[in-house]
């Protein structure tokens, strides 16, 4: 059944394609259609009860990247996206339809999101404020393959403000990254650093970012990425304080507890 369904919605997501090329090529406005893209393909995704591809290729970058939150520019457009569509916690009355794209190059990561969402909100200001209050996506990895343990998050919120831990023991061991570690991470916003009052129409909004790989070096059990590398991650759309709380996952959390840090299930990174 899972198949079948699987192969619908292929054919689907190709038709939709096609109607994009064409809506752009006669100049209709390509924001408005992505966003019923967005709507339509939410209806067919959102939810735990299709089969979850828990590995993901990382294509390396072969040229220079601009970091401008536009989801749509070249080099971007020939690499897979990953759904982050697994619900964690009661659902709630809207799903964002949200996806992910990396690439990496010998000195930097690179991470694209693209969220189709109707209750958007940033607050946090500071660099390791309470960002997960607000939209926000997040980035848990451990770079290296022997374990997902010691592991990162990044989380970064809808206006581009970020946070970032490095965690030995979940919950009990961890060290936030100094400010100016943090702030070494370009990343851009398609929306303004605060939105307030939320926003409570149907918004898509994108964050990209270049992290310099030297950040990760000064902690032990790091690997650099190169081709047959593997690493340790999960991704993660959530928001605490606003209007719609929501927790959604790549990688499966299949326990009761209503926590990102469960290592356990982190899924897997493969460098090309």
């Amino acid at each position: 059944m899972h198949q079948v369904l699987r192969s619908l919605l292929t054919r689907i997501s190709n038709d939709l394609r096609k109607e994009f090329r064409k809506a752009r090529k006669k100049a209709y406005d390509s924001r408005a259609f992505y966003l019923l893209v967005c709507g339509f393909s939410g209806l067919l995704i959102n939810g735990n009860d299709l089969t979850v591809n828990t590995h993901y290729k990382v294509q390396k970058l072969t040229e220079k990247l601009r970091i401008d939150a536009n989801w749509d520019k070249p080099q971007w457009q020939s690499v897979e996206a990953m759904s982050i569509r697994c619900l964690l916690g009661d659902k709630p009355k809207f799903i964002p339809n949200t996806q992910a794209k990396l690439l990496y190059d010998d000195n930097n990561l690179y991470v694209i999101f693209c969220v189709c969402d109707h209750y958007v909100k940033a607050v946090a200001q500071e660099t390791q404020g309470p960002v997960w209050e607000d939209s926000c996506v997040e980035f848990f990895f451990s770079p290296q393959n022997a374990s997902p343990l010691p592991y990162f998050n990044l989380e970064i919120n809808c206006g581009g403000t970020a946070l970032m831990h490095y965690n030995r023991v979940p919950r009990q061991d961890v060290s936030p990254l100094e400010t100016t570690e943090v702030e070494r991470i370009e990343i851009a916003s398609a929306l303004p650093k605060i939105v307030n009052p939320e926003i409570d129409t149907a918004t898509t909004w994108t964050i990209e970012y270049r992290m310099p790989l030297a950040i990760l070096t000064k902690f032990p059990s790091y690997t650099h990425p190169r081709p047959a590398v593997t690493w340790h991650a999960n991704f993660f759309k959530c928001g605490d304080k606003t209007s719609n709380p929501h927790w959604l996952t790549w990688s499966p959390i299949t326990n009761d507890t209503l926590d990102f840090h469960q290592p356990q299930f982190f899924g897997t990174l493969v460098f090309e």
